[in-house]
């Protein structure tokens, strides 16, 4: 399960497909993709577990993909961890 570090507000804005990103907690600002806004807005509205995550964000075109789209979701969830935006929970 993952989930927004509490106390994260996630003040964002967008233009086109990028995001700046301020994080409240430690002061840093981050510029991500559209990807990742979606991951933590997702996150943002209640834990969810890897699987959970795929089935949300799964397109139409992604059926025959989902493995690859769960790495990808795995890799962007990792790249969050280590910008301190998101967490596991227990």
């Amino acid at each position: 399960m993952w989930r927004v570090v509490p106390g994260q507000a996630l003040l964002h804005r967008g233009w086109d497909d990028e995001y700046v990103l301020y994080n409240n907690l430690s002061g840093d600002t981050h510029l991500l993709d559209a990807s990742a806004i979606e991951l933590l807005l997702l996150l943002q509205r209640a834990p969810a577990g890897l699987a959970s995550l795929t089935a949300a964000l799964r397109g139409p075109d992604d059926l025959d993909d989902e493995p690859a789209l769960a790495a990808a979701i795995g890799a962007t969830l990792d790249a969050l961890c280590q910008l301190s935006l998101v967490e596991t929970a227990t």
